[in-house]
């Protein structure tokens, strides 16, 4: 700032000199001093001032002309469309088939004229309406209509919203499938607890930084990518449009737990030769501070083992197998048994292990039974349940349901994740009863880091991808909107942005991006306990009785007179208080007969549109005097 200002008042002082020399009477004028003399030094100071002045420093035309070479050589360098073909009238056309305006579910399909590729087939989670509804997998209208174009399911990492809906997929249709090995064996998993292990011949395991051509229209590479979970990767697209790269889940880590980095190379390396599109992940889209490395949780770690008392008991997600491994390490450093409960997380240790992605002794490890005849201090429960679920293993023990586990008041419960959005009430409750246990519980921010970019790691994934166009994907709508500023700011036109919904198709060729049509998409409820559909239907029925209630009338009607044989059968549930139902089912007795004397000729002889007259009836009236819609099940029987 004293620069600044140093520098304001010589040039103003420059200025007032320039001045006075042009006109040397101004000052003496003003002034009116007395003394002839003074005056007289004004001029002299003046003009020898402008004698004092700085000639300018010559300029050297070759240097100068290397500037212009520079500048023109740097708008080569971040102009993508030096690098496209632009005569060329190839494209190909992108839809989204889940993951947008929501976290998780994502599916996307990269189209041809003859060909098509999906990249990931994930599920998500239900809204707490959605009542016995387990998981939600993405609608394959779209997919039945392109099958015969399909040529191969393309996998990025092996988080559940990018490959929980795969055994659905290939219960209905199956496409090779190409990934990294943790991934393909993790989906492995899934086809064999669906009964469809014969879909493992459809594995194509890849190796990173070699490209695969898939159908006649398709050149993919697998670059690697640090994110929450082990071998993932971002992904290089080649048409003959131009190359597209995918970024997957990621964050930019320069410190993993294994020593793999992103390959930040590869990106770069397609950034020079030009890329066309990029999808980049938006779920971080508003953190300001660059995400901390997955390394950073162990201080954090150890302090937690160097200061428990009791048994330590640490439940993250499943997948996180790093944070997982750290947990082990520092357990293990002060003398704990590891005890793994939850089908998830023993499932997925055990890949890891088998495929060698980490390296523990087996005699490490303990099984549940043996907990109760070991001392506290030398016991680490590895669990799942982070997010609250009910069927999960922290949440049993919590309320005292766990065979093997009952929390005790010197236990540490050791947080090491972040509430999914939606979430938060099922965690709070938890941690009510794990608190009213006498558990202790540790949630500090510093035990968990996330996976997902922050704004600094999306610049630098633009500017090192250097696209043409831009589609931020992976997040709720408010995330991907703050994405699309980020990338404005590093350099990417406005008109060049393109803020998908799910279901949008938009067609890329190098000239031009442009939505062309929306594709039916949505959501369909499945039930874990037996890995069915749930018709929309019936969530819908459910919808309304946790609401509204419901009430169902029983009457025999005589068909030539039109009235009741006898008093109606009247029975709800969820609308009006137990004392109440005698008078509720009188009110109901007199709709049902208001209705008789006034029924509409020859529906009598039409049952299911006498039911459906006598529920519109039902209905209104009672919205009229309760202001509820509840579900209404009329059996009329005509005598």
């Amino acid at each position: 700032m004293e620069q600044e200002n140093q520098g304001i008042n010589e040039s103003t002082s420059q200025e007032n000199r320039k001045q006075h020399y042009k006109n040397p009477n101004q000052n003496s004028n003003s002034n009116k001093s007395p003394n002839t003399q003074s005056g007289n030094r004004s001029k002299n100071v003046s003009k020898s001032s402008g004698s004092r002045r700085r000639q300018s420093t010559p300029i050297d035309e070759k240097l100068k002309a290397f500037v212009e070479i520079n500048q023109e050589a740097h708008k080569q360098r971040l102009n993508p469309h030096y690098k496209l073909d632009l005569n060329s009238k190839e494209k190909i056309r992108i839809t989204p088939l889940g993951g947008l305006s929501e976290i998780g579910g994502n599916i996307t399909v990269f189209e041809t004229q003859n060909e098509a590729i999906l990249v990931d087939v994930g599920m998500s989670f239900p809204d707490e309406d959605m009542h016995g509804v387990d998981i939600l997998i993405p609608d394959f209208s779209y997919l039945r209509e392109i099958k015969d174009k399909i040529k191969a399911v393309i996998i990025t990492h092996a988080h559940e919203d990018h490959i929980g809906a795969m055994p659905y997929l290939y219960k209905e249709m199956q496409f090779p499938i190409y990934g990294s090995p943790l991934p393909l064996a993790m989906i492995g998993n899934k086809f064999d607890e669906h009964h469809l292990k014969d879909c493992r011949q459809h594995f194509n395991p890849v190796e990173k930084r070699k490209i695969y051509k898939i159908g006649e229209d398709f050149e993919i590479e697998w670059m690697h990518m640090t994110h929450s979970i082990i071998d993932s990767s971002s992904l290089a697209i080649t048409t003959a449009a131009g190359t597209i790269i995918h970024t997957g889940d990621f964050k930019i880590d320069h410190t993993p737990v294994d020593g793999y980095t992103a390959d930040l190379h590869r990106l770069a390396h397609y950034g020079d030769k030009g890329v066309l599109c990029l999808l980049s992940d938006s779920t971080n889209s508003y953190n300001t501070a660059p995400t901390p490395s997955e390394l950073s949780v162990a201080p954090a770690m150890d302090r937690v083992f160097a200061k428990a008392e009791g048994r330590v008991i640490l439940s993250t997600f499943s997948s996180n197998i790093h944070r997982v491994f750290q947990a082990i390490q520092y357990g293990v450093k002060y003398g704990r048994k590891v005890c793994v409960i939850g089908r998830s997380m023993e499932r997925n240790i055990e890949v890891a292990m088998q495929y060698d992605y980490i390296k523990l002794p087996k005699s490490i490890f303990v099984e549940p039974e043996q907990i109760a005849s070991m001392n506290d201090k030398d016991i680490l429960i590895v669990t799942t349940g982070s997010q609250g679920e009910t069927s999960s293993a922290l949440f049993r023990m919590s309320i005292g349901e766990h065979r093997h586990v009952k929390i005790k008041p010197n236990d540490l419960i050791v947080l090491s994740s972040r509430a999914i959005p939606g979430n938060e009430g099922s965690i709070s409750a938890m941690l009510n009863h794990l608190q009213r246990a006498g558990a202790r519980i540790s949630s500090d921010k510093d035990i968990h880091v996330s996976g997902h970019a922050s704004i600094e790691e999306q610049k630098l994934m633009l500017r090192l991808v250097n696209p043409k166009f831009f589609l931020p994907i992976h997040g709720e709508y408010n995330h991907v909107m703050r994405h699309k500023e980020t990338a404005m700011m590093c350099g990417v036109p406005e008109r060049n942005i393109y803020v998908l919904n799910d279901g949008d198709t938009v067609e890329i060729a190098p000239k031009y991006m442009r939505k062309v049509k929306t594709v039916r998409t949505g959501k369909v409820y499945i039930d874990n306990q037996n890995n069915h559909k749930i018709d929309d239907d019936i969530v819908i029925d459910r919808q309304k009785l946790a609401s509204d209630g419901i009430v169902v009338i029983v009457a025999q009607i005589d068909g030539q007179h039109s009235t009741m044989l006898s008093k109606p059968n009247v029975t709800s549930f969820g609308l009006v208080a137990d004392k109440q139902d005698k008078h509720f089912a009188k009110e109901m007795e007199d709709v049902l007969e208001h209705f008789l004397a006034n029924i509409k000729e020859g529906l009598i002889e039409n049952p299911r549109a006498l039911e459906n007259d006598l529920r519109q009836v039902v209905r209104k009236h009672i919205y009229r005097k309760m202001k509820r819609y509840p579900l209404i099940v009329p059996h009329i029987f005509v005598m």
